[in-house]
């Protein structure tokens, strides 16, 4: 089944140096564009992260500290990437957790404001796990029928995930062939930042999600105990959740 699409939406995968996603960068990168008529561009960059890549994960991807050094970085290559995701819509495998969190966090160092709030994602990892409980090769193979060559090959990993959400909408017929469903139905709980420290409750307001706080008033906390917010500033936490709850603490403040 071909995808029913508002707007163009562009399959993403990410291969990096490592799996923290606050300090851990980019070292391959291809998105696959499908147009609401269903043509497809695809977009493909090895990145030199500036960071040495662990030896674990050049096992997984097979990319190595000598293959990217001669690569541009992701500040140099930031700007042609948001003008090709400009309009679009996402989808990716275990993109809501990883891949849009790291590449966020890409952005927010390289200086380039990039509002991945403002676009629909669609997690196909989210959809496989509520309806079959797979991985990616095994979605491929129960989905497509097919055998899942070169796995961690960013190019080889977006193909895969384009083709098993199309059979996965042939798949299922309770599953709309619409992104704003699709999207809804592959998050979690609904996040304000992207790697779920900070949520919102029933009421819509922002509570922590983590440690002693967990479950209280992100502005009753800073209001009772300033120090939090700069223990938090301070620490090993990602940039983009440390720019939220600034947003926070600063609506806060042009309240009083």
């Amino acid at each position: 089944m071909e995808l029913n699409l508002r707007n163009p939406i562009a399959f993403f995968d990410l291969e990096t140096t490592g799996l923290n996603v606050a300090n851990d960068r980019i070292v391959e990168i291809s998105v696959l564009k499908v147009d609401t008529s269903g043509s497809e561009e695809l977009l493909t960059q090895r990145i030199n992260p500036t960071i040495p890549i662990s030896k674990e994960a050049t096992f997984i991807h097979g990319i190595s500290n000598n293959d990217v050094a001669n690569e541009p970085t992701f500040a140099e290559f930031a700007g042609k990437l948001a003008n090709f995701l400009k309009g679009c819509d996402f989808a990716g495998y275990n993109c809501n957790k990883f891949d849009i969190p790291l590449l966020a966090e890409e952005f927010i160092r390289a200086n380039l404001d990039f509002d991945f709030k403002k676009h629909k994602v669609i997690d196909v990892q989210v959809i496989f796990y509520k309806m079959e409980q797979r991985t990616l090769s095994a979605a491929y193979k129960f989905y497509c029928n097919k055998e899942l060559k070169d796995a961690h090959s960013a190019e080889a990993d977006v193909r895969a995930t384009y083709e098993v959400l199309k059979a996965q909408l042939d798949h299922y017929s309770n599953l709309k062939n619409e992104t704003d469903y699709l999207s809804k139905f592959s998050s979690h709980k609904k996040a304000v930042d992207f790697v779920g420290r900070i949520v919102y409750n029933e009421k819509g307001e922002e509570i922590f999600n983590f440690g002693k706080h967990k479950g209280k008033k992100v502005e009753d906390v800073f209001s009772k105990e300033p120090s939090y917010y700069n223990w938090i500033m301070n620490g090993d936490f990602p940039l983009f959740t440390k720019k939220v709850l600034t947003e926070i603490k600063l609506r806060a403040v042009n309240k009083e």
